[in-house]
């Protein structure tokens, strides 16, 4: 007989989530605790939603909170701060599904802003 743990996020009495390691339990719970907060300020924004549509987006935006975190802090996209260090990787898989022409012309337009 196998013996296994696991470890489950429970939400107001639902399960949301079970894990194999306590590390991946407590990162999501921390996850879904950052998207309860945007959802309480995004509820305040002047901007009409559906129904719905501020949970989604709270969520998304604690998925997204280290994007969101660099954009805060720099002003830009992720993308445009790590093409201007030396040492950090291109983000080329996401080049290469945007398009190769629409990759290559934005790489070269960047290029074209920097020079003048």
């Amino acid at each position: 007989m196998a013996v296994e743990i696991k470890y489950v996020v429970i939400r107001e009495g639902v399960e949301k989530m079970s894990f194999a390691s306590k590390k991946e339990a407590d990162a999501w719970d921390k996850m879904l605790d950052l998207a309860e907060a945007l959802e309480g300020w995004l509820g305040q924004a002047p901007v009409g939603f559906a129904e719905g549509q501020v949970e989604q987006l709270a969520l998304w935006m604690a998925e997204q909170k280290d994007n969101l975190s660099t954009i805060v802090r720099t002003g830009r996209l992720p993308q445009e701060t790590s093409e201007q260090t030396d040492d950090a990787p291109q983000p080329a898989q996401e080049d290469a599904a945007e398009g190769e022409e629409g990759a290559v012309a934005l790489h070269s337009a960047r290029k074209r802003t920097k020079a003048a």
